[in-house]
Parts: structure tokens; C-alpha cells; sequence
């Protein structure tokens, strides 16, 4: 069972959901309309089912989320985060592969809520096509859509990632997993 069950709210599907055209986030948005897919889901929620911890955990909220197909979370960057120490000193920027890595996180959400996915951990197996468009600096929050592309024999999955702030693009990529025992 879903913990997103007891928390869904009547609302709207967000404009975008996908790095592909138009017509396939229309195409998208029509599918999963009759859905209710506005959620809030805090960070204590988010740590019952993912595994990371601070300064590793990326995603303070999740906001929508459509089951076995999607999900959007929040990251609100820092100044206090260990990795603006170093990456750059006077000029601050979040590190890309962290950006990858958060992306990754609220993916994680998806597969981890998969009724026919039992137990392991859900790790890297491939980044592919990852591009940066702009820099992620203290005081911005990074919004991140991420959407199920496939899943194969339950333990391997491909997921397309995006990451915006201020509705513009940041990042992109696809994603791959595999479950380990």
C-alpha cells in the first residue's frame, strides 16, 4: 500500500512534466487528470522511504506525485550546505552531480511506492544524456520532475529527470536504476 494514499488532495496536473513535446506532456496531462496528484509530502515522510540521511538527503517536499508514473519534489538550496565550503569559495554553486543525485532522490519516490517492488535499494546503474543548463546557486529552490520511462522484470528502471528553477531549465537527464538486495 501507498503511503501517498491518506494524503492526496483534489488538484490540478502541473504544465510540466516531461522534457518531451508538447504533445506528449498533453498526452500525459490527459492520462493522469482523473488522478489526485497534488500531494505535500514533508521530509519525515520522505526519510521513511529513502534511505538517505544529512547532508545526503536532497528533497525537502514532495508536491505531486501520480502513481508508477511521476513525481515532482522540492529542494530549497542553502548557503549552509558543507559542499558551498568548497564549490566555489566567493562564488557558490551547487555541484551538477548533486543536482543528478537529488533528481535521483525524488525518483526514488516512484519506484520505492511500486506495489510489485519489494524491499532492497533502488542504486545508480547509468546516467545518460545528462545536460547542465544553468547554474544552482544559494537562495533557489530546485524543482524536479521526474517520470518512469520503463521498469524491466521489477528490478531495473529508466527515468527521465528534470530540474528547474524559477521555471527554467537547469538539468535534464535519464536516469537508470537497478535493486539490489
Amino acid at each position: 500500500m501507498s503511503i501517498f494514499t491518506d494524503v492526496n488532495t483534489p488538484g490540478s496536473a502541473s504544465s510540466h512534466v516531461s522534457t518531451q513535446t508538447q504533445a506528449e506532456t498533453d498526452r500525459l496531462e490527459s492520462e493522469t487528470s482523473h488522478l489526485n496528484t497534488d500531494v505535500h509530502i514533508p521530509v519525515e515522510e520522505i526519510q521513511k522511504l529513502l534511505p538517505h540521511r544529512y547532508p545526503f538527503s536532497l528533497v525537502d517536499r514532495i508536491i505531486r506525485y501520480v502513481p508508477g508514473k511521476l513525481a515532482v519534489g522540492i529542494k530549497n538550496v542553502t548557503f549552509n550546505e558543507p559542499h558551498f565550503q568548497g564549490h566555489f569559495p566567493g562564488r557558490p554553486i551547487m555541484p551538477g552531480v548533486l543536482i543528478v543525485e537529488a533528481m535521483a532522490q525524488v525518483g526514488g519516490i516512484v519506484l520505492t511506492q511500486m506495489a510489485d517492488v519489494q524491499g532492497g535499494l533502488f542504486m545508480f546503474a547509468g546516467i545518460d544524456k545528462v545536460r547542465f543548463r544553468q547554474p544552482v546557486v544559494p537562495g533557489d529552490q530546485l524543482v524536479m520532475t521526474v517520470e518512469l520511462l520503463s521498469v524491466k522484470r521489477r528490478r531495473f528502471g529508466a527515468m527521465q529527470g528534470r530540474a528547474e528553477v524559477d521555471g527554467r531549465l537547469v538539468a535534464e537527464g535519464e536516469l537508470k536504476f537497478a535493486l539490489v538486495d
